[in-house]
């Protein structure tokens, strides 16, 4: 399984409650990019490599963030689009996938390319020019996955017949050590109004995919832990995610961050670092 790699970084800073600006925005994403993202790196594998996702395959992966999971896919060989509604996450991914010539990883090969499509523009990630994808992907598990995935209705034409697209979401909540700390922004979003983050139930995907007129067609889970330097990277990483903007204007960041470190105690070990076991779960199902 691939090692979780992790990275000290400190509180973020701003007005308690503020609506962010553009250098919170840049922030996050970056926290998104350097310490969460890589999580859902044994997700990501176990996906292509059921699916032989290798050189020939087109993927088009919607939330694609900062693109880790593209340039993995990509690594295989992959032709790959991503789309997002996050800019500044996108910004850090066409780093990630720039043109050969443009950059060189370590040793002088040059960068793998993709195609960054923002959400509310998806028909470029069509045309005449482009032949059917052969795998749709919407790894972002974070969130209420029963509310559906954006972009997943106008996605599925753009795929040829059959093709698998592939659904994620949280595991049983026994099995999902971060659950109990994603619960806190559900709670303390509920000063607004009722609700918030449920469970994840067991046929949140089926019910995503059955809506999206897809065929299921298998299902695995895998084991992808959340590990931590310290408490600092772990509250930065969870921020980054999105689960806690509800919170943030429900109270303010202060508090919430507050309430995180507090929850993250238990899974705190003797060297500082903070470590929490999780399932996740994904459901390959097929265009019609």
């Amino acid at each position: 399984m691939t090692r979780t790699l992790v990275q000290h970084h400190r509180l973020p800073s701003g007005a308690a409650g503020a609506p962010p600006d553009r250098t919170d925005l840049s922030e996050r994403a970056r926290d998104w990019a350097e310490i969460q993202e890589r999580m859902l790196v044994p997700l990501y594998e176990a996906v292509y490599e059921r699916l032989e996702v290798r050189g020939g395959t087109r993927l088009l992966a919607l939330g694609c963030g900062s693109g880790l999971a593209l340039l993995l896919a990509a690594s295989r060989g992959a032709r790959v689009t991503g789309v997002d509604s996050d800019h500044e996450r996108l910004a850090l991914a066409r780093e990630r996938l720039r043109a050969p010539g443009e950059r060189a990883r370590p040793g002088g090969a040059p960068a793998v390319t993709g195609t960054l499509v923002p959400a509310d523009r998806m028909a470029e990630a069509a045309g005449p020019d482009r032949p059917p994808y052969d795998v749709i992907t919407a790894f972002q598990p974070l969130g209420h996955t029963a509310d559906g995935v954006p972009g997943l209705g106008r996605a599925i034409p753009l795929a040829r017949r059959g093709a698998p697209v592939v659904l994620a979401g949280w595991g049983p909540p026994e099995r999902c050590a971060t659950d109990a700390v994603l619960r806190i922004g559900g709670r303390l979003t509920d000063r607004l109004r009722k609700g918030g983050r449920r469970p994840a139930h067991r046929d949140d995907l089926e019910d995503v995919a059955a809506r999206a007129g897809l065929e299921p067609d298998g299902s695995g889970r895998v084991a992808c832990p959340f590990g931590y330097a310290d408490t600092g990277s772990a509250v930065r990483g969870l921020l980054s995610t999105g689960a806690f903007d509800g919170a943030i204007r429900a109270t303010d960041r202060r508090q919430v961050e507050k309430e995180i470190g507090e929850a993250l105690h238990p899974h705190v070990r003797r060297d500082g670092t903070v470590w929490m076991p999780n399932v996740f779960r994904y459901l390959i199902a097929r265009t019609p």
